[in-house]
């Protein structure tokens, strides 16, 4: 996988959130990854306006036969915006927008709270790793 986020800033209060996993299914520490239902991280056809279940703060292979993984849930992280977005201006909303890419918020009439990532710190353009408050949207 590419484009995995880098911890920055980690409050050590707040625990990393464990969802349940496919015992089959390979992440990477810094992968992003959806909620899907049940209580379920996955890091398959992510698309813009997904649901964000949090950041992998493990390696999980597909062969381990583990059910679970941690995410990080709040924090700031490096990410990368995603190839098509033109700009993420420090202080956006920004969504999972594609495998471990983000981009700013489109539209918000058709996107749920749980899509959000995050607040940009800093202002990107296409590709470019910027700053983000991770589950801070205030």
């Amino acid at each position: 996988m590419a484009n995995e986020a880098v911890i920055l800033e980690l409050n050590h209060y707040i625990p990393a959130r464990r969802y349940t996993v496919h015992s089959t299914t390979a992440i990477t520490k810094g992968q992003l990854l959806k909620l899907v239902d049940p209580n379920t991280a996955s890091g398959a056809n992510i698309g813009q306006g997904d649901a964000f279940a949090g950041i992998a703060a493990m390696d999980k292979s597909a062969t381990d036969g583990t059910t679970e993984i941690s995410c990080w849930t709040q924090g700031i992280f490096d990410l990368t915006a995603a190839a098509g977005d033109t700009v993420i201006n420090a202080g956006d909303l920004v969504v999972m927008s594609g495998a471990n890419l983000i981009s700013h918020i489109f539209n918000l009439n058709n996107l749920s709270g749980g899509a959000i990532v995050g607040k940009a710190l800093e202002t990107g353009s296409a590709s470019e790793v910027i700053r983000v408050a991770v589950g801070s949207v205030v």
